[in-house]
């Protein structure tokens, strides 16, 4: 990779990481639903790396988990933001090649919710230890373990992620018009690794 490409993804990964740590800190929209909250456009900045490519995609999922522990966050709450690395990487490792998904809406729409599904799948998985052994709030146990963990937990992250990945394919359409993304495009498809 030449050393152009390298630094423009550094710096696309840190503005990300950046926009990754600040939404969840700051952002005014959130829907909570007790026991759970989600807040507006948290996953766009991990969208977005995932578009870019698998390493863009590792690190602003890393980093912005990172943001969740130093920010203060409670420690279901970080873990769950740990899974996005599974999701990130897995769907980021299958664009790599298949950049014509993103153009075509359906296909967008069936590998959204694919990702959805995984992403899902692994916060059900995350906040589960935590049900079990009673160290989540009260709110949670009250509608237990259906309605709380896979109710709101999974089937919320499922709808919350596809409305977040169809915000950051909006932003990612025009910016991947950009010249010097372009050249980011043709450097991941030519590249075999992650």
């Amino acid at each position: 990779m030449n050393t152009s490409v390298r630094v423009h993804r550094m710096t696309l990964a840190a503005v990300l990481c950046a926009i990754g740590i600040i939404i969840p800190m700051f952002m005014p929209l959130k829907i909570v639903i007790p026991p759970a909250s989600f807040t507006f456009a948290s996953h766009v900045p991990i969208f977005i790396a995932m578009f870019i490519s698998p390493v863009t995609a590792l690190s602003v999922s890393v980093i912005t988990t990172g943001g969740f522990l130093f920010g203060g966050f409670p420690i279901v709450i970080v873990v769950r933001a740990a899974t996005h690395v599974i999701f990130a990487f897995a769907g980021a490792l299958f664009l790599r090649n298949r950049r014509q998904i993103l153009q075509s809406i359906p296909k967008a729409a069936l590998f959204a919710f694919v990702i959805s599904i995984i992403h899902g799948a692994c916060e059900v998985i995350a906040v589960t230890p935590f049900f079990v052994t009673g160290s989540l709030k009260e709110a949670f146990y009250s509608q237990g373990y259906l309605m709380s963990v896979l109710g709101l937990v999974g089937a919320g992250t499922v709808l919350h992620s596809m409305v977040d990945f169809f915000i950051a394919a909006l932003i990612w359409k025009p910016l991947s018009k950009m010249k010097s993304l372009k050249g980011l495009e043709a450097e991941n498809t030519a590249n075999t690794m992650p």
